[in-house]
C-alpha cells in the first residue's frame, strides 16, 4: 500500500466554540498507481483528508503512512515527503509568485538542492509533461498567461519534483469546459502512460466516473462509501442521500431502464452510452439485428 490511511480523526480550533470535527475515524488505502477519486459535499472533509498525504496538516488522532511508514514518527524528512507527494489546491494560479515560468517551476526543485543542469532538466520535463514548449515558455513571465495556461504551470511545477503521487483538490474548478478536457486528458495520460498514482477531489461527477478506478465518498467527516465507480453509481439513494448526484449519462440510462428496458446503467462515456441505448432499442424477443 503506498499511502494508508488508518483510524484518521481532525479537529479544528479543539476546545473552542468554533470547533469543527472535520474527519472522524477514517481508514483507507491508496495503491501504487492508482487513479483515486474523493468526492463528498461541500465540507465533508475532502480536502481536509488530502492534506495529511503529504503532513500539511497534522493528525489529531490516527496515522498516515507512506509505503508502511507513520510520517509523523521521528526522523521523517517532511520536505522530502513533499516532494514525494506533490499537491495542487484548487486555483493553484494563485500559487504562482516568480517573475519568469522557468523560476516558479525551480522554485519547488531548487529547494531539494538541484543545481545547474539537474534543474534545467527538471523544469524541463514539467514542461513537456504538460505540453508546453521550453524555449517558448520558460523566459515569459507567469502573470502574462492564460488562465488554463497559468494551472498547467503550476501543475508542471509539481511534476518538477518528479513526485511518486498527485494529489489536486478541484484543479479544474472556474476552468472553460476546452480548458478543463484538455487538463484532464493530460492527468490521466501521467498515469496511464508515466504510472504516477493519482488522487483527484472534485464535485464533477461526470469527470471522475470516468477518469477513477476506485472513489471515497465522504460525508460529514466520515468515509460514507468507497468502491468502483459503476459500482457506487449504483447507489442512487445513498449518493443522493449524502448531497451529491449521479452523472448525467447514468440517470438517463436508469431512467429507460425504468420504462421496462433491459440495458445496462454501469456505462459513463457518451460513445458507450449511446451504443447500449440503440442495441437496447433494436432488441426483440431476446434477438439483436
Amino acid at each position: 500500500m503506498l499511502i494508508e490511511v488508518k483510524n484518521l480523526s481532525h479537529v479544528y480550533m479543539p476546545g473552542t466554540p468554533f470547533q469543527v470535527d472535520a474527519l472522524k475515524d477514517v481508514s483507507l488505502g491508496v495503491e501504487r498507481g492508482e487513479f483515486v477519486g474523493v468526492i463528498g459535499e461541500t465540507a465533508s472533509g475532502k480536502s481536509t483528508l488530502v492534506q495529511h498525504f503529504n503532513g500539511l496538516l497534522k493528525p489529531t488522532a490516527g496515522q498516515i503512512l507512506v509505503e508502511g511508514q507513520n510520517i509523523w514518527a521521528g526522523g521523517v524528512n517532511l520536505k522530502k515527503l513533499r516532494s514525494r507527494v506533490g499537491l495542487l489546491f484548487q486555483f493553484p494560479e494563485h500559487q504562482l509568485f516568480e517573475e519568469t515560468v522557468f523560476k516558479d517551476i525551480a522554485y519547488g526543485p531548487r529547494n531539494l538542492g538541484l543545481e545547474g543542469s539537474q534543474l534545467d532538466e527538471r523544469v524541463r520535463y514539467g514542461l513537456e509533461m504538460m505540453e508546453m514548449d521550453y524555449n517558448a515558455y520558460c523566459g515569459r513571465s507567469p502573470f502574462s498567461l492564460s488562465g488554463g495556461e497559468k494551472r498547467r504551470v503550476a501543475m508542471a511545477g509539481i511534476l518538477a519534483m518528479q513526485p511518486e503521487v498527485i494529489v489536486l483538490d478541484e484543479p479544474t474548478a472556474g476552468m472553460d469546459p476546452a480548458g478543463r478536457r484538455h487538463f484532464l486528458e493530460q492527468i490521466k495520460k501521467l498515469n496511464q502512460e508515466q504510472g504516477l498514482t493519482v488522487v483527484f477531489v472534485t464535485h464533477n461527477m461526470e469527470d471522475i466516473a470516468t477518469l477513477a478506478q476506485r472513489l471515497f465518498v465522504f460525508s460529514q467527516g466520515q468515509l460514507a462509501l468507497q468502491g468502483r465507480p459503476q459500482d457506487i453509481f449504483q447507489s442512487i439513494e445513498t449518493i443522493r442521500e449524502i448531497g451529491l448526484d449521479i452523472p448525467v449519462i447514468t440517470d438517463l440510462l436508469q431512467r429507460i431502464r425504468s420504462s421496462g428496458k433491459t440495458i445496462r446503467t454501469d456505462l459513463f462515456s457518451v460513445e458507450e452510452a449511446c451504443r447500449e441505448i440503440v442495441h437496447s432499442f433494436r432488441k426483440k424477443d431476446g434477438q439483436t439485428p
